[in-house]
């Protein structure tokens, strides 16, 4: 008599293979899974654009999310990094070569720009009387520095906190860091309250980045149908120019200001590749603002540097935004026949360097600065609108390049610290710890 098993039918496995190929999906690295988003964004874009458009919800509800962590967590992570500081005046320090670094490679990107804008000649016979001025509607004309003087000091926190305040944000944590330094062992309550929120709040964001991709799908679907590529032949030149500059400060400045602090800048590059690759195809550098500080911690530097010159930089280190805003006014006045002498092209350098540190805050913010560097050196807003048309092309790559150049600022920054650390450390009379009194509050607990 036969004993065989009965055979399973074959409609098991129809019901059994989706399930698995999801769960495969779900496991491959959020990097392939956004390029795999990307796909099939544009492919929706393309064949289904009513579809497309509404897919929009989908990058919209992702930024939400982030936007919602973003403060939460930074908030918590620069008090307490300040407050592991020695004292008051390595917190100035710091500060002091952020900003001066900030600066120093701000000024060198905007000459790249400029330089090889005014080479290739781009802009020239560019159709700007096809522009819609109807497309800036409702933008800002220029900079208000004096409320951007009030954005950074709110009247009311918890409104900034609100309102995403970033900048109002990091000057309150920095005041209150600078207390709980001051008073010592009597804020480690507060300290250990603030440690426990940062660690929620990594959770939550990793939480968040897993659903990066559904982001993706709804941005890329969403700017393939809106946008399209009509003005993309007219306008080739100009993102060719700008990609390539950005190619020139990813490739050869910030591998040559790496060697100069002897950072393993390849190394960095690995570690944070997937988190730029999200900020590129969401357009948002602050997606990837959290996870970003862990992995440069994992990269080695300290947190204390971290948590402060990262969430600065966001504010007043836009590396790809700068290039962009340079090479279009580069392209605006060759369009127009305006002067393009040296003289007037270090006049617009001087104007970005000054208005690009206003950004923080604004809506739409680099087209708000190219409005107001372009009313500056008389180029009429007209024309920055036939530029609206390829905005989001350029405006992946410069999210992309803001990314990098504060993941390497902050490594300048924390490689600098440690070498006037182990300089002082050799001055030390030996057998007497360097930082013997050094408060306890400096002790970073492992994350």
């Amino acid at each position: 008599m036969s004993t065989s098993q009965p055979t399973p039918t074959s409609t098991d496995g129809p019901k059994t293979r989706p399930a698995g190929l999801l769960r495969r999906c779900l496991k491959m690295p959020i990097g392939v899974q956004s390029i795999i988003a990307v796909g099939l964004g544009a492919l929706i874009g393309t064949l289904a654009p009513s579809a497309g458009e509404q897919m929009k919800i989908l990058g919209e509800v992702f930024l939400n999310l982030v936007q919602v962590v973003v403060l939460p967590l930074v908030f918590p992570l620069i008090v307490l990094g300040i407050a592991r500081m020695e004292s008051v005046k390595k917190v100035g320090r710091i500060a002091g070569k952020a900003i001066l670094y900030f600066e120093i490679v701000t000024t060198v990107i905007l000459l790249i720009a400029v330089g090889l804008a005014k080479f290739t000649g781009i802009g020239k016979g560019a159709p700007v009387q096809e522009a819609d001025a109807k497309d800036l509607d409702g933008m800002s004309q220029g900079i208000d520095f004096h409320e951007l003087v009030l954005h950074a000091v709110p009247k009311n926190i918890f409104a900034a906190f609100s309102e995403g305040n970033l900048l109002g944000a990091i000057v309150f944590a920095l005041l209150v860091g600078v207390a709980m330094a001051a008073i010592g062992e009597k804020s480690e309550p507060f300290a250990s309250v603030l440690e426990s929120v940062a660690s929620v709040m990594f959770k939550v964001v990793g939480y968040v980045i897993r659903v990066a991709p559904l982001g993706v799908l709804g941005f890329i679907s969403y700017d393939v149908a809106h946008y399209g590529f009509g003005n993309l032949r007219s306008l080739l030149g100009f993102i060719a120019v700008v990609y390539t500059g950005l190619a020139i400060v990813v490739g050869v400045l910030f591998p040559l200001i790496a060697a100069i602090y002897r950072i393993r800048y390849v190394e960095l590059m690995k570690s944070i590749a997937g988190l730029a690759g999200i900020a590129f195809v969401t357009r948002s550098s602050e997606s990837v603002l959290a996870p970003l500080m862990g992995k440069l911690e994992a990269f080695g530097l300290s947190r204390s540097t971290t948590s402060f010159v990262v969430p600065l930089g966001y504010s007043f280190n836009t590396d790809g935004s700068v290039l962009y805003q340079a090479a279009a006014l580069v392209f605006l006045a060759n369009a127009y026949g305006a002067d393009t002498s040296l003289p007037a092209l270090l006049l617009m350098v001087g104007v970005l360097v000054i208005l690009s540190k206003g950004m923080a805050g604004v809506a739409s913010a680099s087209i708000v600065v190219l409005i107001a560097a372009g009313n500056s050196v008389g180029l009429p807003a007209e024309g920055i609108a036939l530029l609206l048309g390829v905005d989001f092309i350029v405006d992946m790559a410069r999210t992309g390049v803001n990314v990098i150049g504060n993941s390497l600022a902050a490594a300048v920054v924390d490689s600098s610290e440690k070498r006037r650390e182990a300089k002082r450390g050799g001055r030390e009379t030996p057998g007497i710890p360097a930082e013997a009194d050094a408060p306890a509050l400096r002790k970073e607990p492992a994350q």
